[in-house]
């Protein structure tokens, strides 16, 4: 009986963890998402395959339109600390050749500085063109690139992609990789 009792909890100790955790990535989890649609929390995880409106590049795709004309600005939103009126960096960063690094754009909840550091960004870079071609990236299966390619189309912005695979995939190609610096936000 005793053996019996210890292969149950032993067996519940193992499989409610799971479910309780299956439970909390789901995508369609209110506690996981804003109000208005953009990922609170767990950035690393599976991301959609699409944002709407929004198209969707793989590598070859990237690699392709970085030598097309005009070439696309290329914004990077992985996130860096913030203190004291500066980025802490305790080791270079790589991205795609070209890239500008915008940190801790893609945060689901985002003060109206941030946002107006992506925004203002994104529209100097492109001469205030709203169809001007924007990549955003990040790593694969980040959800900070989806909130800050959602965000630029809701500034309006028409000429997006989103490049799901990110830098690590960019990497694994064998594809060439410089060290980047943040653009200061100016507060």
């Amino acid at each position: 009986m005793l053996k019996t009792w210890l292969l149950t909890l032993t067996f519940l100790l193992s499989v409610v963890p799971a479910i309780v955790n299956a439970q909390n990535t789901n995508p369609d989890s209110k506690s996981l998402f804003s109000a208005d649609g953009y990922r609170l929390d767990r950035y690393r995880s599976p991301t959609p395959d699409t944002i709407e409106g929004i198209q969707t590049i793989s590598t070859p795709d990237l690699k392709a339109a970085l030598g097309a004309s005009p070439t696309p600005v290329v914004i990077d939103v992985i996130n860096s600390e913030y203190r004291a009126s500066r980025f802490i960096e305790t080791k270079p960063h790589y991205s795609v050749p070209g890239a500008y690094w915008l940190p801790n754009t893609g945060r689901g909840e985002m003060n109206q500085q941030w946002l107006d550091y992506l925004v203002s960004n994104v529209r100097k870079l492109t001469h205030s063109k709203h169809d001007y071609p924007v990549i955003v990236m990040c790593k694969s299966d980040c959800w900070l690139s989806w909130n800050a390619a959602r965000r630029l189309r809701a500034a309006g912005f028409t000429h997006l992609y989103w490049y799901k695979n990110g830098i690590d995939s960019w990497q694994n190609a064998g594809l060439p990789v410089e060290a980047v610096t943040p653009v200061p936000p100016g507060f």
